[in-house]
């Protein structure tokens, strides 16, 4: 990790959070030479437009700009965001986890322009993408959203808001203390702070719904922006509520955690099979296609191939486990990252890898499942 305060072009594309260091979830070694494919891209900035540590903007494109987090440094916006400028407005990309990550987003913005701010999108509903959606609130800026995130926003955090998590903490620690093997350990804790950072945020956050429903069977739709245009998408696989953002005139898609570049997909909410189908169609885009994912560096193709791979492996590793017979609980722990993953970044055991194990063992037992045909 470039520690210099003023990030090089090549260490903001390069360079991901060590969330290790910043919660105690995870070990994160870099591996700046896996996004080196982008490095060199004409359409990056050589210097930030800003920098607060937490995350960093910079210009991608004309009038295309990429907010990307850094959580050694903090987790005030936790998820990567960004925003697209016209002649006549912009709209911004993600609420992120804190309403200063939207306010510190906003401010970029007015450092290259004043013109009104049409929308702010959300990816989808999960909270390091949502929770800071007040802000825009508070400055009259409409918030859209898949159809389903408002309720799924609800259900999920309004509703346990001040509400006492202590039991579910306390078995997470039970979890923890008597876990049979040191990984079952090793992951518990992780999943405990984890558990402890998605409380804290819903307990010390006001909660800003989405303004306006994007209905699925209404999209795509093209948001002019004054010489620029925004086309939102319906994307599924991470959650039910998934929207990608293109901007086709620059090859440029802002993927949401469709995408999660150099790290382990968060999978718990996913529906895997369509979310391998949208990569699928991501890999067929324009090789010159650069993607802002939801988490990790900026990328070109080979950021989706990477996950890909990642799904490929966790596919692999668990048909073996599950024809020799190995109970789902435990083979949800054996699961081993190959060292050409190493380097990747797990947000939490049980966020991505115990469900990702879960869900294909489910796939295994269907014999209509394109993957019963192959065990």
């Amino acid at each position: 990790m470039n520690g210099n305060a003023q990030f090089t072009r090549r260490g903001f594309l390069v360079s991901t959070s060590c969330l290790g260091a910043a919660i105690a979830m995870a070990r994160y070694l870099p591996a700046p030479a896996m996004a080196a494919e982008v490095a060199t891209d004409a359409r990056v900035a050589a210097q930030p437009l800003a920098d607060k540590g937490f995350a960093s903007v910079r210009k991608i494109g004309d009038g295309v700009y990429a907010t990307i987090s850094d959580l050694s440094k903090g987790l005030t916006t936790t998820s990567n965001g960004g925003f697209i400028v016209g002649k006549e407005s912009a709209l911004m990309i993600e609420g992120f986890r804190q309403p200063a990550g939207a306010e510190f987003q906003m401010e970029a913005l007015r450092s290259v322009s004043r013109v009104p701010v049409q929308a702010a999108v959300d990816t989808h509903y999960h909270f390091d993408h949502s929770m800071g959606n007040s802000h825009y609130g508070a400055q009259g800026i409409p918030v859209w959203a898949h159809e389903k995130t408002a309720a799924m926003m609800a259900l999920n955090y309004g509703s346990l808001q001040g509400t006492d998590k202590t039991d579910k903490l306390s078995a997470l620690e039970k979890q923890a203390r008597e876990a049979p093997t040191e990984a079952e350990r090793e992951h518990a804790k992780g999943d405990l702070n984890a558990y402890k950072l998605v409380f804290a945020t819903m307990d010390s956050t006001m909660i800003g719904l989405p303004t306006r429903p994007l209905e699925v069977s209404k999209l795509p739709l093209t948001v002019d922006l004054g010489g620029v245009k925004a086309v939102i998408e319906a994307r599924p696989g991470h959650t039910p509520t998934d929207l990608i953002v293109r901007i086709p005139d620059r090859n440029i898609v802002f993927t949401g955690d469709l995408l999660f570049n150099l790290m382990y997909p968060a999978t718990f909410d996913a529906d895997l099979r369509a979310w391998e189908k949208t990569l699928l169609a991501f890999s067929g885009y324009d090789k010159e296609t650069l993607f802002v994912p939801g988490h990790g560096p900026v990328c070109g193709p080979e950021g989706v191939e990477r996950l890909r791979d990642v799904f490929g492996d966790l596919t692999d590793q668990a048909r073996k486990m599950y024809k020799a017979g190995i109970p789902v609980e435990e083979a949800k722990h054996r699961y081993v990252i190959p060292a050409r993953f190493k380097g990747f970044a797990v947000f939490s055991w049980g966020f991505c890898i115990a469900p990702a194990i879960a869900k294909l063992y489910e796939e295994f037992k269907l014999p209509t499942s394109p993957r019963s045909s192959q065990h």
